[in-house]
């Protein structure tokens, strides 16, 4: 499988138009990051974890061509914003685009785009086709897909394990039998907000915690605020067998 992350970053903390800081004023390409987002890639299959508002803007630099099926973490806009463009993805291949996400992610999705799920189905609308997500693994072509659940602050969202690989993203707390279903994975992918701990989102040193009690072959943070720092600065102080990631990082996870 191949991994693309599409995305590294966060709305969380200041916004960067208003904000002079060293990370927001730098000009290492690592250090500038769309909303959180990433894209896997198998022989037959391509799906998308999570469409934000940069969306269409990750779509085009990575010159995506095929997205079989879209993955929600949960509802917050920085994840659902964007899914008004998988338009382009309906055009293409002259069908909906499928979307998993668990009842409560889906009825925000119909709120938030209702004109998509409207009687009236206006020319050149969007095409989606919901799919439930629950505490059993499930299928998307070859690829099975075992949800993982997490928790951000008091929201139960889920992170998902495919083969080796794992993805979690806007947690601060794992519980026991989520931990259980990471057994064994080489290849995990962890959100980390900042140094400073946050009420919602592991911080770098809970995020390192979470990823040595796993014990991963390799483990990539993302979902960084620029509160993190530099990425020149912060790669430095990490483990060999943990990465900062950055938006247009690929990787290749074996069996």
């Amino acid at each position: 499988m191949k991994i693309t992350f599409l995305g590294t970053g966060t709305s969380q903390g200041v916004p960067v138009i208003a904000c002079d800081c060293d990370t927001c004023l730098s000009t290492d390409p690592r250090d500038k990051r769309l909303r959180t987002s990433l894209l896997l890639e198998s022989d037959n299959t391509t799906l998308l974890f999570d469409a934000g508002p940069d969306f269409r803007q990750q779509m085009l630099r990575e010159n995506v061509r095929k997205l079989d099926a879209i993955l929600l973490t949960h509802e917050h806009k920085d994840h659902i914003a964007g899914m008004d463009d998988v338009r382009a993805f309906n055009y293409k291949s002259q069908d909906a685009v499928d979307i998993y996400a668990e009842d409560r992610v889906q009825k925000a999705v119909k709120r938030e785009f209702s004109y998509v799920f409207a009687e009236y189905q206006y020319p050149g609308i969007p095409k989606m086709r919901l799919n439930p997500v629950g505490g059993f693994s499930f299928r998307i072509k070859e690829l099975e897909i075992i949800p993982v659940r997490v928790r951000h602050l008091h929201l139960e969202i889920f992170g998902f394990r495919i083969g080796s690989f794992a993805y979690i993203t806007d947690a601060n707390y794992i519980p026991e039998e989520s931990k259980e279903k990471l057994i064994g994975i080489k290849y995990l992918v962890v959100n980390a907000l900042r140094k400073e701990k946050h009420i919602s989102h592991f911080s770098l040193r809970e995020a390192i915690d979470f990823i040595r009690e796993i014990s991963p072959k390799r483990a990539f943070l993302t979902h960084i605020s620029h509160q993190m720092g530099l990425h020149k600065n912060v790669e430095k102080e990490l483990p060999p067998d943990i990465m900062l990631a950055y938006d247009g990082l690929k990787i290749i996870c074996d069996d």
